[in-house]
Order: structure tokens, then sequence, then C-alpha cells
């Protein structure tokens, strides 16, 4: 009973290896220099390398305003 419910997806998985064999993975060392290339192509718009201006920062402390 449970070969019944494994034997329809048996093709489309088949397929699915069979066009994961035929495409050729990225090296892994391009994948490293492309990946620092893109780094540093856009360093200057990281706010985690840039810092995030106090105007700008949705995460800055509230001012409370209070009247007495």
């Amino acid at each position: 009973r449970g070969h019944g419910t494994a034997l329809p997806a048996l093709p489309a998985h088949t397929h699915l290896l069979l066009l994961h064999a035929l495409v050729s993975p990225a090296q892994v060392s391009q994948a490293a220099v492309d990946l620092k290339q893109f780094c540093l192509q856009n360093a200057q718009h990281d706010p985690l390398l840039t810092g995030v201006s106090s105007s700008t920062n949705p995460f800055r402390p509230q001012k409370v305003c209070s009247f007495l």
C-alpha cells in the first residue's frame, strides 16, 4: 500500500534529478570570488558596515515629551 503512493512521484523526481545532473554547478572558488566582489561593490550601502544615521534609524529610542 505504501509503495503505490510513491510510484506516481517517481517520474517527476527522476526528471528533477536529471535536470540537476545536467546543470553544471558553479565551482566553489568562482562562487567565493563572485561573493567577495559583490560584497566589495555593495559595501558602501551596507548599514552593518557604514552605520545608520540617527534620523533614519527606525529603532532609535523614542523621545518622550512631557509637560509639567
